[in-house]
């Protein structure tokens, strides 16, 4: 296992899938650890992550310093690599000059271990204020930058590395590479991390923790509940019950194709919540974006524990929780300031006081969808958008009303038939309407109209962390807003959203 400590980088979980898509298992956990804990973890290697503050501050986080002297494969990136520094004796200071994006990384010589197949100069991604400017005994200066002369440094007897640059972002041309020789040719990983093993291993392990109780699993119709649903169906069989709280927010027809999946294809015993109306009417007169997830949150959970009160034999309680929520949780900078509540994940185990399993917490969403395939899924389930906990609610700034929710279901399938015939939909992460509360004066068949406006949004992305607007061709946005505008009534203008994240959310609220 390699250890990632984190130290509150904006990119500790990029580094994560870096990893893992070499197939070696890591995990992150918080720098905060002790050296005890570090070594009962029994990393065969530790990268120690970047991170927003300076070790020359008094209050700075740091690190066990005993780990260099364990002999390990130890990695410092950008912020682990000044600490690094600093604990061993050398010193850092503040740039003057600070390295943000692009920067020409220059190898000093043929260190072949780590820079192997990397070209002698080459583009790196900079972030930094502080840089290392005396070095600790032992290490050598592999590499440097216009502004960092000690960029890459090495004690190769002591098998200890920094780096002043972020390899695990795409901008650093040969950053992949980097990764790969300090697992594969320093840390002498095996890549042995697939997920046949990780599904044999998690069937028996549930099949063991469960025994012959019963499960109950909230089912939504996205791939992470779906997944979860599927694989616990795999172990357990009939012993899995999978509750669809149909909350009036999904999209078009979204109810049906669920059932139809799990009732009739995977023959999982499903109960079926028709509450539509019921939670329309909480919302009735609510604007404001966190009020309206809460209500969602709250009486998602208030149904859900009501059918579940309804069930005998039922001791556990399955979650989709991933991977980046379980590191959220524990991250060294605590729990994140909230941009928005979600309500898959927290309340129902406090709630219902049921044992929880969660078969996917070590997985990224890249992953799971690889276990999707694993289990048999068909590449259209695997490969759909994600679509928000609170469904259409979220895509409806402002008070939510039955009328505004079926206008855009119906722009919103609209939306998804011309991209899937466009051969776009594969291609990007995600893309839909938003209706927004606004309306603009129109002409429709010689009469003036005045209706709502419809916003449209695509983005690409890996993981959802960051997200570039897609630049659609014209004729594609030309048919979605032509076909919307003639056959949605109460739509008479539409408009592309293209603002990146960041600045901006994927979802609009």
């Amino acid at each position: 296992m390699i250890l990632i400590l984190d130290f509150g980088s904006q990119y500790t979980q990029l580094i994560a899938r870096r990893v893992r898509e070499m197939k070696v298992y890591c995990e992150i956990h918080p720098c905060t650890l002790s050296g005890e804990q570090i070594k009962a973890l029994a990393p065969q290697a530790i990268i120690l992550s970047g991170g927003p503050s300076s070790v020359l501050g008094e209050a700075s986080p740091t690190v066990d310093k005993q780990i260099f002297a364990w002999g390990l494969p130890i990695l410092g990136v950008c912020y682990g690599q000044q600490l690094m520094v600093a604990l061993l004796g050398g010193k850092v200071e503040n740039a003057g000059h600070s390295e943000y994006g692009r920067t020409e990384l220059k190898i000093c010589g043929g260190q072949q271990d780590f820079f192997f197949s990397v070209e002698q100069t080459s583009v790196v991604w900079m972030s930094h204020g502080d840089r290392v400017i005396n070095l600790p005994e032992g290490f050598e200066v592999w590499a440097t930058s216009a502004n960092a002369p000690y960029a890459a440094i090495a004690n190769p007897a002591r098998q200890l590395y920094g780096i002043q640059f972020h390899p695990e972002v795409t901008h650093s041309v040969f950053g992949k590479e980097m990764i790969h020789n300090f697992l594969f040719e320093i840390a002498k990983a095996k890549p042995d991390w697939s997920m046949a093993n990780f599904l044999s291993s998690k069937s028996a392990e549930i099949k063991a923790q469960v025994g012959e109780a019963k499960v109950i699993c909230g089912l939504s119709g996205g791939v992470d509940s779906s997944v979860t649903a599927i694989l616990l169906h795999e172990a357990l069989g009939g012993q899995l019950i999978c509750v669809f709280v149909d909350n009036g927010l999904l999209r078009k027809d979204e109810a049906k194709q669920v059932g139809s999946m799990v009732r009739e294809h995977y023959k999982i015993n499903l109960v079926h919540v028709d509450a539509a109306d019921h939670f329309l009417s909480k919302l009735d007169g609510v604007s404001d974006p966190e009020k309206k997830r809460k209500i969602i949150g709250h009486e998602f959970i208030e149904i859900f524990d009501q059918e579940a009160h309804k069930l005998q034999g039922v001791k556990f309680l399955a979650q989709g929780t991933l991977y980046p929520d379980v590191i959220e949780s524990v991250s060294f900078k605590g729990p994140s300031a909230v941009i928005k509540s979600h309500h898959n994940v927290g309340g129902l185990p406090e709630k219902m006081k049921l044992a929880l399993i969660e078969p996917m917490r070590e997985l990224f969403k890249d992953e799971v969808r690889t276990l999707g395939r694993e289990l048999g899924l068909p590449e259209s389930f695997i490969n759909r958008h994600p679509f928000p906990g609170p469904g259409l609610a979220v895509r409806i700034p402002g008070a939510v009303t039955k009328e505004k929710v079926a206008t855009l279901q119906e722009a919103d399938a609209i939306i998804l038939e011309e991209i899937r015939a466009a051969g776009w939909y594969d291609k990007i992460w995600q893309c839909f309407g938003v209706l927004l509360p606004v309306k603009s004066v129109g002409v429709m068949g010689d009469a003036r109209t005045y209706e709502w406006t419809l916003a449209l949004r695509s983005v690409g992305s890996v993981d959802a962390m960051t997200a570039d607007w897609t630049h659609l061709p014209y004729e594609l946005l030309g048919r979605i807003s032509n076909r919307v505008i003639n056959e949605v009534p109460r739509i008479n203008r539409v408009v592309y959203d293209i603002t990146s994240k960041p600045p901006g959310t994927i979802e609009w609220e």
